[in-house]
């Protein structure tokens, strides 16, 4: 790879400048910034032959921290730009969508994985353990614009506040299936004692830690920041940030809790923090240009990584695409509804948050952690990229022509 480092400048070059260009060029048109990028990065793979074979099951680390960091610029920015308070009246078509819809996602793709790929009973869970939550990075286009900018409609509200905290609760379902595969790898079967204790740590701990930390910490810092200049703050956005980021990721690990939960919940937490502070706006801007500027690397070496995959052969059976689109235009959508039913929303809302379940990032990060503890075979870690990498290509198509349209058709706004 470092004798093309100059010509990988290049396309990463590129690339930023689709994401510069792109609001002025592509307005009008259909075609959303992913698509762009993963179909420019998909033209490069394929047709640079010399490039050395970009996989993943050989890079893991690389993918996983690469994403990883991706995904915390995405949850930052997502907590500070919700306008609205914290009320279980707002807040009911989330918590539905994390303890109803994700579930559902979560046991679907694993029977599929299970009987349509012949995955092992660890790596099915995988298969729907990171498949399930809806990405908080390719999501950006569909959530709610920056803070202070007026009411925020229900889907857009719901789709970021969802995004923002089922990353981290997919991970307990991440944990059960690190731990059934390496049950099974020692010749051992998964206990009922080994579940209670997955359910206490995995589960009960490591999400009530995370969410403690997150409010602990984005209050301190905001007490910190605001306390001697509550009208006006010098204080560079940039530092306040990526201090936000890392001290609650930092802390939340440290204790093996879940960082990405404390970090979403301590954005959320700051900004409910003299929550009319201009302040928010100019943190949310170094949020967005920040993840947009890493989104768009990633999203290119994705595109590269499936051109590459193309150019070299790689068999995709009928199976991959008939579950991938089963998933998403199916599997998803209806677990919204069984979600939303019962609330007092407009049908094409309930049809708007259910159909908008992105897959994309978050899905490379959970698998490429997975993979990385090192008791799933190989067979089963190939499978699991090709389909986890046409279910996210599938997305980016898919919801990128449809996003705008659909919510079109329901802006209520919150009251």
């Amino acid at each position: 790879m470092i004798e093309h480092y100059n010509l990988f400048l290049l396309v990463c070059g590129i690339a930023f400048l689709l994401g510069a260009l792109f609001p002025i060029i592509f307005k009008r048109t259909p075609i959303s910034l992913p698509m762009l990028q993963v179909s420019f990065g998909l033209l490069m793979g394929y047709s640079w032959t010399t490039l050395s074979f970009l996989n993943p099951l050989d890079n893991g680390l690389i993918v996983e921290k690469l994403t990883e960091i991706v995904i915390l610029v995405s949850l930052v920015g997502a907590g500070i730009k919700i306008d609205t308070e914290l009320s279980w009246k707002l807040w009911r078509p989330t918590v539905r969508l994390l303890i109803i819809t994700m579930p559902i996602g979560i046991f679907a793709m694993a029977v599929l994985g299970y009987y349509a790929f012949g995955l092992s009973m660890g790596a099915a869970i995988l298969l729907g353990a990171v498949l399930a939550p809806t990405d908080p990075v390719l999501a950006s286009s569909i959530q709610v614009g920056p803070p202070n900018t007026g009411g925020e409609d229900t889907p857009r509200f719901t789709l970021t506040s969802e995004a923002g905290l089922n990353d981290g609760l997919a991970f307990p379902f991440v944990y059960l299936a690190i731990k059934i595969a390496e049950a099974f790898s020692e010749g051992q079967r998964f206990t009922g004692e080994m579940l209670w204790s997955w359910f206490t740590q995995d589960v009960l701990w490591k999400i009530g830690a995370g969410l403690v930390v997150g409010i602990v910490v984005g209050k301190l810092l905001a007490k910190l920041v605001f306390s001697k200049h509550s009208h006006e703050t010098t204080i560079s956005q940039g530092y306040v940030v990526i201090a936000l980021t890392l001290v609650a990721y930092g802390s939340a690990e440290f204790i093996h809790s879940y960082g990405f939960i404390a970090v979403f919940v301590a954005a959320f937490a700051f900004r409910r923090s003299e929550h009319k502070h201009s302040y928010h706006h100019k943190l949310h801007d170094f949020a967005e240009q920040s993840e947009g500027l890493l989104m768009s690397l990633v999203l290119v070496a994705f595109g590269m990584f499936l051109g590459q995959g193309l150019q070299s052969g790689v068999e995709l059976t009928w199976r991959v695409y008939i579950v991938s689109f089963t998933f998403l235009l199916l599997i998803r959508p209806i677990g919204g509804f069984i979600a939303l039913s019962g609330l007092n929303l407009p049908h094409a809302e309930k049809y708007a948050i259910s159909a908008l379940g992105i897959r994309g990032i978050g899905t490379l990060y959970y698998l490429s952690y997975a993979l990385n503890q090192g008791f799933f075979g190989e067979e089963d870690a190939l499978k699991l990229w090709v389909v986890c990498s046409i279910v996210i290509l599938a997305s980016i198509f898919i919801h990128g022509l449809s996003a705008t349209r659909l919510l079109k058709i329901a802006p209520n706004k919150l009251q």
